[in-house]
């Protein structure tokens, strides 16, 4: 089985460790969330999607704001009152990057399903 966000992931932070500024990911729906998540939180400045018969793919243009990002496996439950300690766990600092969680509100950051006092699971994490 393939898991397409790990292998999107993994293209966006090797292409900003290289310097490109553009590259393409396999287009789905949980990717496209998570794109916008990332373009909303600058970053990444846009992304585009082509169709290409076959499923298409994503355009994406870097902004070189990635340190680092990757998928969280297993997908871990958080409870509404555990985000600090998972943001501890996967975040190097204190308000530094994002957790980006499936909730039963769809998909979001953690500080957003904080503030929203809801739980989810982890997805991944970019900084």
């Amino acid at each position: 089985m393939t898991d397409y966000l790990a292998d999107a992931l993994n293209t966006l932070k090797t292409h900003e460790i290289v310097g490109q500024n553009v590259c393409t990911v396999k287009a789905t729906k949980l990717i496209e969330e998570i794109l916008k998540l990332l373009k909303h939180h600058k970053y990444l400045k846009e992304y585009t999607k082509v169709d290409d018969g076959r499923g298409g793919h994503f355009e994406v243009q870097l902004d070189g704001r990635i340190n680092d990002c990757g998928v969280i496996k297993p997908r871990l439950p958080v409870k509404r009152h555990q985000w600090a300690r998972k943001e501890q766990e996967f975040i190097p600092g204190f308000g530094v990057g994002l957790l980006i969680v499936s909730t039963s509100q769809g998909i979001m950051t953690n500080v957003d399903a904080e503030k929203k006092h809801i739980g989810g699971r982890l997805l991944a994490y970019v900084y």
